[in-house]
């Protein structure tokens, strides 16, 4: 593991759908949760599963591909008056909360088209450098409260969403297979 690397990552080999399912599993398992004021199951990380894998053609040898997967679930940020966060909680919704702007700060810096890209501005963004930027589809699922009491939260998941969809990204390589 080094500096560029998940914390707590486990990297596993899959070669069937069962074994994925089974490292899905492990890594539900694995995700911290705890009870706050505003959500008695609140995320205290970002999950970030990533399946590499590779296709080849039986008929034709040169045919093989390789592709990356990554399936992102985000903490979600973090009211922390309305949490009531505090110690090791208040640390760690602060921790989301960062890695949270820097993603909207990378988002914003490629609606932009600028020069630079801040990647490195948090290990989450640079793990999904190659997603973001690259040659890749993006789709973002946002889960909302219908309570009145979190529609501003609801609301401003929502923006991210729209703005993390207008992102042009790379043309990608057209395959017939």
């Amino acid at each position: 593991l080094n500096s560029n690397e998940a914390v707590n990552n486990v990297v596993v080999e899959a070669s069937s759908q069962d074994e994925v399912q089974g490292v899905l599993q492990l890594a539900q398992q694995r995700r911290c949760v705890k009870a706050t004021k505003s959500n008695s199951e609140s995320s205290r990380s970002h999950l970030l599963f990533t399946v590499r894998f590779e296709l080849s053609s039986l008929t034709n040898e040169e045919m093989n591909r390789q592709g990356v997967l990554h399936i992102v679930d985000l903490a979600g940020s973090e009211r922390l008056d309305k949490s009531g966060s505090q110690g090791t909680l208040l640390t760690e919704a602060k921790h989301i909360n960062t890695s949270l702007s820097a993603l909207s700060h990378v988002i914003q810096k490629l609606q932009e088209k600028s020069e630079h890209i801040p990647y490195r501005d948090s290990k989450l963004t640079y793990l999904l450098r190659d997603s973001l930027g690259g040659d890749s589809k993006t789709l973002c699922i946002v889960c909302c409260s219908p309570h009145q009491a979190h529609f501003n939260e609801s609301l401003n998941s929502i923006r991210f969403a729209a703005n993390a969809s207008k992102v042009e990204l790379k043309q990608g390589n057209k395959v017939d297979v």
